[in-house]
């Protein structure tokens, strides 16, 4: 069993971390994907084939603003989305 990669702009954690912010109306503007940048901080294993990940997720909007967000959620060797994705917003301090 190999550990689950889902840490492209394409994959579950990204990809629901935007629909969250745009449905808060937190992203108003289309984001640019290219400059979307994932990083995973955790894999944690808990069960077998069944992984726990943390990614530090940045998104670009097309007027350059700038959204950053943690997301968790299970993942395992055959699929992202073995769960729900909690959000959690980062936004700086000025």
């Amino acid at each position: 069993i190999k550990e689950p990669f889902c840490s492209g702009p394409e994959n579950w954690p990204a990809s629901m971390g935007y629909v969250k912010l745009k449905n808060a109306k937190i992203i108003t503007f289309p984001i640019e994907p290219k400059k979307t940048k994932v990083s995973m901080i955790l894999s944690e294993k808990i069960e077998k084939d069944l992984y726990r990940q943390i990614h530090d997720v940045e998104y670009w909007d097309t007027k350059g603003n700038h959204y950053r967000v943690f997301t968790i959620s299970n993942a395992s060797s055959e699929e992202c989305s073995m769960s729900d994705v909690k959000v959690f917003r980062v936004e700086e301090v000025k």
